[in-house]
């Protein structure tokens, strides 16, 4: 009788091989999963300056998390993101960013999500810039358009569309409908400012600021920029001293009673100026490229810009 031979054990060499393969291929597939998991893992929108975040955060209501860089008072040209805010970026399933080179800090971050698949939306090159209004930086696109109402209603247009595109889980019709009534109060912004400068002389539609930040301002409501402190779109830039006597040339020819400074930050340069025209120049803060804390006069974007049209309308029109 012939007898059958002996099967090996599971754990012996062959069930190694037949086990091996089953292995790997178990293996594999949890490597496959967990990068799809990886990209579809990406939840939330991160904002990198609080005015965007502001607006933003008026779009979107409860339908999705935002996350906002820049706190209060912070200067968009200086900032620069921690290790927490780069993982934040890169987790993102959109990344709102101003762009037009004003987070001088956050643009080496920005490229390197686009880099691994982060959808993002630079606001600035979607509402039609426009140069910066003289100084350094006059041929390079200005990205300080917020200070422009009308095409702030733009941008709301434009974030909605990419929420919506973008971000899973929200209800468009709730996003279109929360964005449609933003553009309202935009719009009602818009009149509120035409009003308050048709109020200015004649004449008397002249800005002086410490560096150029409202160039949109001026093209839309017909203002007239004599000059800038610091001559450039940026404040990590700094005048010399001929650029302050030319200023100073330039504010005492103009006739020019009144200039703005940056609430945000010193205004150290500007009175150095002001003294320099040998005039009696009144120096008014105004907020330019952040929003404040809630006691601080400007915690919204649509404070901010009523705030701020006040404060011009009222320093140009002093006696």
């Amino acid at each position: 009788m012939v007898t059958a031979p002996a099967s090996r054990p599971a754990g012996g060499r062959g069930g190694c091989r037949a086990v091996l393969p089953a292995v790997l291929l178990a293996v594999l597939c949890a490597v496959v999963t967990g990068c799809s998991a990886l990209g579809s893992e990406r939840s939330g929108i991160v904002v990198t300056t609080n005015i965007l975040g502001d607006v933003t955060r008026a779009i979107v209501g409860d339908q999705a998390e935002v996350t906002v860089l820049m706190k209060p008072g912070a200067d968009p040209h200086s900032f620069g993101v921690s290790a927490r805010d780069a993982a934040r970026i890169e987790d993102a399933a959109l990344l709102v960013h101003n762009g037009l080179g004003l987070e001088e800090g956050v643009g080496r971050n920005v490229r390197a999500a686009e880099e691994q698949g982060v959808p993002a939306l630079a606001v600035g090159a979607e509402v039609d810039p426009i140069p910066y209004a003289g100084g350094d930086t006059a041929r390079e696109p200005d990205p300080h358009f917020w200070t422009d109402p009308v095409r702030m209603l733009a941008a709301v247009d434009v974030i909605a569309d990419r929420v919506v595109e973008h971000v899973d889980g929200v209800d468009e019709d709730e996003v279109r409908a929360a964005a449609a009534a933003y553009r309202g109060q935009v719009e009602e912004l818009d009149a509120y400012m035409r009003g308050a400068f048709a109020k200015i002389p004649p004449g008397g539609r002249k800005l002086v600021t410490d560096h150029h930040v409202f160039g949109y301002l001026a093209a839309r409501y017909g203002f007239e920029v004599v000059g800038a402190v610091v001559p450039s779109g940026t404040t990590l830039a700094s005048p010399s001293g001929s650029d302050l006597k030319s200023l100073a040339d330039a504010v005492r020819a103009a006739g020019v009673r009144t200039v703005f400074a940056d609430s945000s930050r010193p205004d150290r340069l500007v009175r150095v100026m002001a003294r320099e025209t040998g005039l009696d120049i009144a120096v008014v803060p105004l907020h330019a490229e952040s929003l404040t804390g809630a006691g601080g006069g400007a915690p919204t974007y649509l404070r901010m810009m009523r705030a701020n049209t006040e404060a011009i309308a009222q320093g140009l029109t002093a006696p």
